[in-house]
């Protein structure tokens, strides 16, 4: 099975200067957790990912005002990227291999244009696929403030 199959193509994407009162926006009327940050609305070649995690850890609970803050202080980054040709096996391995829930795929010239996550593994792919990857990425890291995606 390839990602492209089992990818949510063409993800809602936001700027490093977006604010992230306008991404948490973003979560809801697309119904997702992760919003891709690119670099330019052309190019739509991604530089990081902001969740809603991100946001709970790295803006309310640190403390900081949410509002007066952009995705580039939050985001996830380097954000870890498939190509739009890899197989499922090979989303799954940079998932577990990178203990993130999310990957983004890009096409041939770089572009943002799917993520596959835990849940279009487990609702579209092999349950026991899902479950190991659910496993691997839910291993403790050895840092606490390592905030996985």
């Amino acid at each position: 099975m390839k990602v492209s199959e089992i990818m949510t193509p063409n993800p809602a994407c936001c700027l490093p200067d977006t604010n992230l009162r306008e991404v948490a926006r973003m979560f809801i009327d697309h119904d997702c957790g992760a919003v891709p940050v690119v670099d330019t609305p052309g190019s739509r070649r991604p530089i990081g990912i902001v969740t809603d995690r991100d946001i709970a850890c790295r803006a309310v609970a640190a403390g900081k005002n949410a509002l007066e803050l952009t995705a580039r202080d939050c985001m996830s980054a380097p954000v870890v990227t498939v190509s739009l040709e890899a197989s499922l096996n090979e989303c799954c391995e940079a998932m577990e291999k990178n203990r993130v829930r999310r990957v983004l795929v890009i096409d041939r010239t770089g572009a943002c244009c799917g993520i596959v996550s835990q849940a279009d593994i487990a609702v579209r792919g092999k349950e026991s696929k899902a479950a190991e990857v659910v496993k691997q990425v839910s291993e403790p890291t050895s840092s606490p403030s390592a905030i996985p995606t």
